[in-house]
């Protein structure tokens, strides 16, 4: 089970708060089965994998949002809608993903180049 610390994920740039309750997965196990047991991701919710750097929906049952993160919190990577069955690439300095119901990245503002704060 992933770490169940409650997070909340702020958009420092756009000032909206990007996700309420966000868990994180930094356990081997954890990371490895991220959110394949789940069949959907509540508004408010997120997963955190750390360390990861590009993502898979291989085997997943909903679509997602997804924020690859660099060290100092940098958006380097945001896909909105990456549906089952689809590969994002690491992107070179990312250290993070965080895993967001499918509209977050629109409700937020959140883009490329912004910087997030978890905590």
């Amino acid at each position: 089970m992933p770490t169940s610390n409650t997070l909340v994920a702020r958009n420092l740039d756009s000032g909206t708060v990007i996700a309420q309750r966000v868990t994180v997965a930094e356990r081997r196990l954890d990371r490895a089965v991220g959110l394949l047991s789940r069949s959907h991701l509540d508004a408010g919710e997120g997963l955190l994998i750390v360390p990861c750097r590009g993502v898979h929906t291989w085997w997943m049952r909903f679509t997602i949002d997804i924020v690859a993160l660099d060290a100092e919190g940098h958006v380097i990577d945001a896909v909105s809608s990456l549906k089952p069955w689809r590969v994002r690439l690491p992107r070179q300095g990312g250290v993070s993903v965080l895993e967001l119901p499918e509209g977050t990245l629109l409700s937020s503002q959140t883009q490329v180049g912004h910087r997030v704060q978890i905590g």
